[in-house]
């Protein structure tokens, strides 16, 4: 109970936190890289591979994976959420650093924070994703949330999304209902 008094207590501090990235998204990029942010996606990608071993089958045929560790959502009526995540090439190297962030309306409360993994399956959604001032989700290319019963039957045949995205080791209380939308954006160094 005090843990949900708690995470209550920080919604309006989440919604200045998650308001302020959204204004200059570059401003926590360094120019020689995030380690730590890099170490945080690699656990949390490895915590995905170890619950849903389908993932690292996936992986093997994703042009590159943006894995979010630590993506913050708050709200009471109005909310929002973000955080910043770590692009990986087929080959483990980091392609780039991104942030995400989104705001929601409707009947919601609560806070929480959650992992995010994104396997971009075509070059063309990889291409989209650099090129574009953003990406939201919902526009662009087809993205499709994998649960866990959705994970233990794909199969190479069924691979035909552009994005498969994974929402896991969620944290905290959200509840509600309400309209959301992600835009993803390239951090520059």
């Amino acid at each position: 109970m005090f843990k949900f008094v708690r995470l209550m207590a920080m919604i309006p501090v989440m919604l200045a936190v998650v308001s302020c990235t959204s204004i200059n998204p570059t401003a926590s990029a360094s120019s020689s890289g995030r380690p730590e942010l890099e170490q945080k996606a690699r656990d949390a990608y490895r915590q995905l591979v170890a619950t849903t071993p389908k993932a690292g089958e996936l992986a093997t045929h994703a042009t590159a994976v943006l894995v979010f560790p630590d993506i913050l959502k708050a709200g009471f009526l109005v909310g929002a959420q973000g955080g910043d995540g770590v692009m990986f090439g087929p080959d483990g190297k980091v392609m780039g650093y991104y942030n995400a962030k989104s705001l929601s309306y409707g009947m919601q409360a609560g806070a929480q924070s959650f992992h995010q993994a994104m396997f971009l399956m075509t070059p063309a959604a990889l291409s989209y994703l650099n090129s574009s001032d953003g990406w939201s989700v919902g526009m662009g290319p087809s993205v499709v949330v994998v649960d866990e019963g959705k994970a233990k039957s794909m199969t190479t045949t069924t691979l035909q999304s552009d994005v498969y995205a994974f929402i896991y080791g969620q944290e905290g209380l959200m509840a509600g209902l309400g309209v959301q939308g992600q835009k993803i954006t390239k951090i520059k160094p």
